[in-house]
């Protein structure tokens, strides 16, 4: 059995803690999970996790699996301290890895620690092909996200487009995923994750589009090698709770729970 403690209680941190909790996620147990205010929320000791802000606190529960959902600044924080607490670390908000020191540091410790960080596929598919296919030359990898415009409600976008009045599709970013990923923190980290398991940060080509003719978030992924050629579609339905994110996200993080206490593992 696991330990595992969640940084943030957002959507994605409670659907985890939900799913934790019904037995949902395989052979690991809630031991902790850290919020900025825990006085929000009732007491939950009775449920045999602790509910803190403190860090040192959240640190102290034994720790076997730190699973990170409360955004950039929580990876820039807390991402080395896990794993200096021997925790390996599943990171929801990867695109906090395009600051290039970030990244490089937190893969330094994690060598150090002898732990391990994981990188669900969250809002995204085809990242095991992708990955492998790096393996030999790849020529290209390219992202074209779309989200209507209530998803972008809150961000950047809003500085140059009336997202209330708009008709049209509106192509917002034009460019390479380490500036998408640092310009929509909360929205486009898939393309962090496309180029973390392909070309990387710099090659990775990046459309993003608000666009008020869908409802779902969809992602297109193309990419050609000597692996062959992939073409890719996703549509996640958006959660009520957040728009900007999708229901597949916390389910992509209960299935890397899954797969740490199972004997069987598919989809690496």
């Amino acid at each position: 059995m696991l330990n595992v403690g969640i940084i943030g209680y957002g959507t994605i941190g409670q659907d985890v803690a939900q799913a934790i909790l019904q037995g949902n996620a395989g052979q690991v147990q809630l031991k902790a999970i850290l919020v900025r205010d825990e006085t929000k929320y009732p007491d939950t000791s009775s449920h045999g996790y602790v509910m803190t802000s403190n860090e040192e606190v959240f640190f102290r529960q034994g720790l076997d699996v730190v699973v990170e959902s409360a955004g950039h600044e929580a990876v820039r924080h807390y991402g080395e301290k896990a794993l200096d607490n021997r925790a390996d670390l599943i990171l929801v908000s990867i695109g906090a890895l395009a600051d290039e020191p970030l990244h490089l540091k937190i893969l330094e410790k994690a060598r150090q620690t002898g732990r391990k960080v994981m990188v669900p596929s969250a809002a995204i598919g085809g990242l095991d092909r992708i990955a492998a296919g790096s393996v030999g030359p790849m020529d290209e990898v390219t992202l074209v996200t779309r989200k209507p415009p209530k998803a972008w409600i809150g961000t950047v976008i809003e500085q140059q487009v009336n997202l209330a009045e708009l008709t049209e599709p509106f192509c917002a970013f034009d460019g390479v995923a380490r500036d998408s990923a640092r310009l929509f923190p909360e929205s486009v980290n898939v393309s962090a994750a496309l180029s973390l398991a392909g070309v990387g940060f710099d090659r990775t080509k990046v459309k993003v589009f608000v666009d008020p003719h869908i409802s779902h978030n969809t992602h297109e992924i193309e990419a050609r090698g000597k692996f062959g050629q992939i073409h890719l579609q996703i549509r996640n339905t958006p959660s009520a709770g957040n728009p900007k994110t999708g229901y597949i996200v916390a389910m992509s993080v209960i299935k890397t729970l899954r797969d740490l206490t199972s004997p069987f593992v598919i989809g690496i």
